[in-house]
């Protein structure tokens, strides 16, 4: 009786095992999966600033698409160094919306006129979003 018993404690442990190692690996594959759209979607609000018409304001000062997306590549690059971004969301909400070092938020100047640049990037995530 207790041979049968210490197997059938084997056999038990050996299926906890085993569906724990299916779990993380759904897990794992689920966030692989989500990371190159992740991905994609804020290579595509970068391309969205450089080409955009607008003009960005980053602490009372005017930038060019170009130079507005140099900038908030590095903000990436930071954070993406912190594990700190997992979605574009992330990205505008940690990177775009203000500066780190004077806590002013930024905008852009476009032809229908001035609005912080957070609304202005949810606003076209959603659009790309739309589109694919």
């Amino acid at each position: 009786m207790r041979m049968w018993t210490r197997g059938l404690r084997r056999v038990i442990s050996q299926l906890i095992m085993a569906v724990s190692v299916c779990v993380i690996a759904i897990i794992v594959d689920t966030r692989v999966v989500a990371l190159p759209q992740t991905a994609n979607e804020i290579r595509g609000l970068l391309e969205f600033v450089e080409q955009s018409d607008c003009t960005f304001i980053r602490n009372g000062a005017e930038y060019s698409g170009a130079r507005a997306r140099a900038h908030l590549e590095r903000k990436l690059d930071y954070l993406k160094s912190k594990n700190r971004v997992k979605s574009a969301e992330d990205f505008i909400d940690l990177a775009a919306t203000k500066s780190s070092l004077s806590g002013r938020p930024y905008e852009v100047r476009c032809s229908e006129g001035r609005e912080p640049a957070g609304i202005w990037l949810h606003r076209e995530l959603q659009r790309q979003r739309h589109f694919h």
